[in-house]
This record gives C-alpha cells, sequence and structure tokens, in this order.
C-alpha cells in the first residue's frame, strides 16, 4: 500500500471517529448518573478504537474530539476531554509496539486495567484542578473533594475506561475481519 493511499485512509478513518466521538455524547441514551458525575455507555470507544490504527489517528481524534467538546460543552468537559490526548497517545504507540496484547480478551485487558488508570488518573488532576481553583458546580462542593474527585472521577473514571475499552475491543476485533486494522493485521502475524 502506498504512503498517500495510507495517508487517506487514514483521514477518512479520523474524520469518521471524531465527528462520532462528538456525536456519541450528544445522543447516546445510555448514561449513568451519579450526582454530579455522569458517565455515557461509549464515549471513549472511537478514541480506543483510534488507537486500534495509529498513534497519529489516536492523537487526531483525541484532539478533534477535545474541540469539539470546547464547542459545546462546559470547560471543565471540554479539558477532560482534551486530557484523553495523553492515553491515547500512549495507547496508541504501546499497540504499534506490541500488538499482541489483541490476541485474547484476558491479554488485552492488562493493556485496558493500565490505559484506565492513565486516563483516570489525568481526568483526576484535570478535575483537581479546577476544583482547587473553584471553577466547579456546587454541586461538587456540597459532596466533598474525596468523593467527587477521587471517587467519581478517579474511580468512576477508570471503570468506565474499562468498559469502553472492552466495548472497542469487540467492535475492532469484528471490524478488522472487514477492514485492515492496522494492531489487529500486525497481531496475527
Amino acid at each position: 500500500m502506498n504512503q498517500n493511499r495510507i495517508s487517506t485512509r487514514n483521514l477518512v478513518f479520523s474524520a469518521i471517529l471524531v465527528a462520532l466521538g462528538i456525536l456519541i455524547p450528544l445522543i447516546m441514551p445510555v448514561k449513568v448518573v451519579v450526582g454530579p458525575a455522569s458517565f455515557t455507555l461509549a464515549s471513549h470507544l472511537p478514541i480506543f478504537l483510534a488507537m486500534f490504527i495509529s498513534p497519529g489517528v489516536a492523537l487526531s481524534v483525541a484532539l478533534g474530539t477535545a474541540f469539539g467538546f470546547f464547542l459545546s460543552f462546559p470547560v471543565i468537559i471540554a479539558f477532560r476531554a482534551l486530557s484523553h490526548v495523553v492515553f491515547a497517545v500512549i495507547g496508541a504507540y504501546w499497540l504499534k509496539k506490541r500488538p499482541k496484547f489483541i490476541v485474547s480478551f484476558g491479554k488485552y485487558q492488562i493493556f485496558n486495567v493500565v490505559i484506565g488508570i492513565v486516563h483516570a488518573f489525568v481526568e483526576f488532576l484535570v478535575v483537581s484542578v479546577f476544583f482547587f481553583q473553584g471553577n466547579v458546580p456546587e454541586t461538587m462542593y456540597s459532596q466533598g473533594y474525596v468523593y467527587t474527585v477521587i471517587v467519581l472521577v478517579g474511580v468512576g473514571g477508570f471503570i468506565h475506561s474499562l468498559i469502553d475499552g472492552s466495548i472497542a475491543y469487540y467492535i475492532g476485533k469484528r471490524l478488522s475481519k472487514i477492514v485492515d486494522i492496522p494492531v489487529f493485521t500486525q497481531a496475527k502475524k
């Protein structure tokens, strides 16, 4: 495959995944609300799928979805979305270097847990900055830092990441049977 075809393909993947990454939180009916936080099922799916393609696509999707969030969501949510750049790029490089982590669902869960920790920790840092600057909704203060930031954002975000990462694995594995998804292709070799 020549370089222009790969670039065009990656651009198309990026565009589709950015669009999905912006659309899913807006229309997804399955939301788990644990006041004052809410978790939208599959909202991280496009970023996880992008990690299966390449670090460049993962970076593009994380930045593209963050930009979309800056246009349509409160600033704290937009910065949480921007923080996804960290776990997306780390995860994409990891899978590029060690595609064997997706050979089985069990082995993938090692990757998923580590990336979930990175994901939750970076979001925890972002929300902590907003919390201590006084830039969060009043309900977060009434519940306290430990509950709202550590438990909901940290632990809740970790669980949310694990669920979305698992869904992405299932979808990526199925899609790889009809579309060349580089990490799955490399894992088969």
